[in-house]
């Protein structure tokens, strides 16, 4: 291959120039060595003052099954303001990345695939500190150039990080399916930085955000965006009244079996269940069930009604639909569903707002799926920082490649 071709591959210009390639079979490496014509250089940067000469290594994409490095002298300059130095830029390489572009371009190709870090260590022939510090530089650099003036409707959310009560907080896009940023730790001041995050003028922008009950969540959002309305999500509220559910079932299950009634034993998926989901010898049983005069039938009963109440058609029969439920819940004999219903009506400006925005946090949610995959290919994380950078790097949409 002619040298001028080998320049037009590595986009080499001037004064930068490819002075000769070194073959090693037995270790089947290849070199490419560049120069740099040091009087056109100088002559062209008359106002940096070249305070010495680097040789640096970048690797590059394989050629002939062969690790390619490219190799040069890059020179040091001497900043007059502060007086430190500084490595020039070269055209093949961003900063002072120890990869040419297209090799980064080619990595970051590799590590969506196959979100795996080993299994890219494998494909690309790097250590896994080099694959990690590929995918944290791809993010700063798609952070940097990410565009969200459009942003009118956000997801707040928390997920586990470690095992314990380590949580961090993440911000999703619900218009554009994307994660924003993400914090650790899920408390006031926390949910108060994600919302900062975001640019000011952003902020003015959102309209609403989905989130479920938690004091830190509303506390944090009221703090830092009083103007935005909180939608709770209807996916939590849900979570609530599975949870009153499962409630009266374990109560009564246990007293039931206690008179020798195994009947409610190993129901509790059943009740909680959408019944679409259900084969047919499971939902006949669970008709039978349905028809006996259990607390777990009423209790399920209240349940699926109150799924109704996402369905009219404005917040006036949202309203009317409500204070129907809650004198039903309250008069249901049922303590979870009785203190459940005072504490949504405790949180009814909130519920009634979803029929102004329509929003939910299903999108978050459906991240969880993400999340967790990416948390057992890398079998946890003890760095926040990397945590962070896996999820905005599978999740955030952004564009993480060098400009070539």
């Amino acid at each position: 291959m002619e040298i001028k071709a080998w320049e037009a591959l590595l986009g080499i210009k001037a004064p930068w120039r490819v002075s000769g390639i070194d073959v090693d079979i037995d270790r089947k490496e290849v070199v490419v060595r560049v120069e740099c014509d040091r009087v056109q250089w100088c002559n062209t940067q008359r106002r940096l003052h070249v305070h010495g000469w680097e040789k640096r290594r970048w690797r590059h994409l394989d050629l002939w099954q062969c690790k390619t490095i490219v190799e040069a002298e890059v020179p040091r300059l001497l900043n007059p303001a502060t007086g430190t130095t500084e490595m020039a830029a070269v055209p093949w390489a961003e900063g002072l990345s120890r990869w040419t572009k297209l090799f980064e371009a080619k990595a970051i190709e590799v590590l969506q695939h196959t979100r795996n870090i080993s299994d890219a260590e494998r494909l690309l022939r790097l250590g896994w500190d080099a694959c990690n510090t590929i995918m944290r530089r791809a993010v700063e650099r798609g952070m940097e150039r990410r565009v969200i003036e459009k942003v009118t409707h956000v997801g707040i959310d928390e997920k586990s990080f470690r095992k314990g009560q380590d949580y961090i907080a993440l911000m999703t896009d619900l218009t554009g399916s994307r994660v924003l940023e993400v914090v650790e730790g899920a408390g006031q001041k926390e949910v108060q930085s994600l919302w900062q995050t975001l640019p000011p003028k952003q902020i003015e922008q959102v309209q609403a955000a989905a989130m479920d009950r938690g004091k830190s969540m509303i506390a944090g959002t009221r703090a830092a965006v009083p103007h935005v309305a909180i939608v709770h999500d209807r996916y939590h509220i849900s979570a609530e009244q599975n949870k009153a559910v499962d409630t009266v079932r374990r109560a009564e299950n246990k007293k039931l079996m206690a008179d020798g009634d195994d009947s409610l034993k190993g129901t509790r998926y059943t009740w909680l269940s959408n019944l679409e989901k259900l084969g047919e010898t499971a939902f006949a049983n669970f008709e039978t069930l349905v028809k006996v005069n259990l607390k777990t039938s009423r209790a399920w009963e209240l349940k699926t009604t109150f799924e109704s109440f996402w369905l009219q058609r404005d917040k006036t029969d949202a309203l009317a639909f409500f204070k129907k439920w809650k004198n039903r819940a309250l008069r249901s004999r049922l303590a979870p569903f009785k203190a459940l219903a005072k504490s949504l009506a405790s949180s009814l400006p909130e519920l009634l707002n979803y029929f102004t925005h329509r929003i939910s946090n299903a999108m978050s949610e459906g991240f969880n799926s993400s999340i967790q995959q990416i948390k057992a290919a890398a079998r946890g994380f003890h760095s926040f920082k990397s945590y962070r950078a896996r999820i905005l790097f599978f999740c955030g949409k952004l564009d993480l490649k060098p400009a070539l």
